[in-house]
């Protein structure tokens, strides 16, 4: 890997502040998502160095030994010219090590060696430990999505069809329950990893669309269901909607709008969870048009007369 303040564009005593502004930047450059089809085979392999940069400069802890590796090649480059031994060089392990080798063969069998024992082998195992081009791994970057599903298929949990930035299209089970904004993690799904390291992950946020009637109150599920004056009155065996299909529900006699009635574990039921409970609201309904029979009976009943809902008992 080059050095990542050059792939940004950054000195070396660049703040946060800086790399993240100059990671942005290049990133909405070389994003593919930029080039058509994600096919610019160029601006990816840019788009990867630079999160690569990123990633590593980011962190204070590998960015510390990054500079401190860094300052003691520069140490190394200048006591190797002051030597006479040419200019620095980032050499593989058979030109620093084996160097350095092939010096405290010939040491040992001098008579008047140039340095110690200790120095020799100090040498020797510095070039091992510092030999070679470091090969920097860094995990593939989180890529995110926004997938709508209905009330219906939310509650009771569904598989959806999710097409990935990369062209891929997946099938995402939506468990039963989920809430509005939640994620699904796709592990191994987002941007590809650098020198070998795992890719990222795609993150699917949910997005629950409204119902007409049913409403959710954690678990359970409301409905307001409307009912005439004779089944509010006579009571009557009615059908209601669920999630899971339509049920039979009976009206007791004489109830009133806001009668709350329980279906017992028709609400929701999460894998591994107990279900929860429909409630369902009567709401009284009078026909349209009201006819003179029904305004006769209302205008002649005594009892409904003297009645004061409004009033205190």
């Amino acid at each position: 890997m080059r050095d990542p303040y050059e792939i940004l564009g950054l000195a070396p005593d660049a703040g946060a502040a800086e790399i993240k502004a100059a990671y942005r930047r290049l990133a909405k450059t070389y994003h593919p998502d930029a080039h058509a089809k994600g096919n610019d085979a160029h601006a990816q392999s840019r788009f990867q160095e630079v999160t690569a940069a990123y990633n590593l400069l980011k962190d204070a802890g590998a960015r510390a030994r990054f500079d401190q590796e860094r300052q003691q090649q520069a140490r190394r480059a200048r006591k190797e010219q002051a030597a006479g031994q040419g200019s620095f060089e980032e050499a593989p392990f058979s030109r620093t090590a084996h160097k350095t080798a092939r010096r405290f063969e010939s040491d040992a069998a001098s008579a008047e060696p140039t340095g110690t024992r200790e120095e020799i082998f100090a040498e020797l195992f510095e070039g091992i430990r510092s030999a070679g081009k470091r090969v920097f791994r860094a995990r593939g970057e989180d890529r995110t999505y926004r997938l709508a599903v209905s009330f219906l298929e939310a509650a009771c949990g569904a598989r959806k069809r999710v097409a990935l930035a990369s062209g891929k299209t997946l099938d995402v089970q939506i468990p039963a329950g989920i809430e509005d904004g939640r994620q699904i993690r796709l592990r191994g799904q987002g941007g590809e990893g650098h020198g070998g390291a795992a890719a990222g992950d795609a993150l699917v946020t949910v997005s629950v669309e409204p119902h007409p009637q049913f409403e959710r109150r954690g678990l359970d599920i409301l409905l307001c269901c409307p009912v005439s004056l004779p089944e509010a009155v006579l009571g009557a065996r009615i059908e209601v909607p669920t999630i899971h299909g339509p049920v039979t529900l009976s009206v007791p006699k004489g109830s009133n709008s806001g009668t709350r009635l329980r279906l017992k574990g028709k609400g929701i039921t999460p894998e591994g969870a107990e279900p929860g409970d429909q409630y369902v609201t009567l709401e009284l309904v009078l026909p349209e048009p009201q006819d003179d029979a029904l305004r006769d009976f209302a205008a002649g009943w005594a009892a409904g007369l003297a009645h004061k809902p409004r009033q205190e008992p």
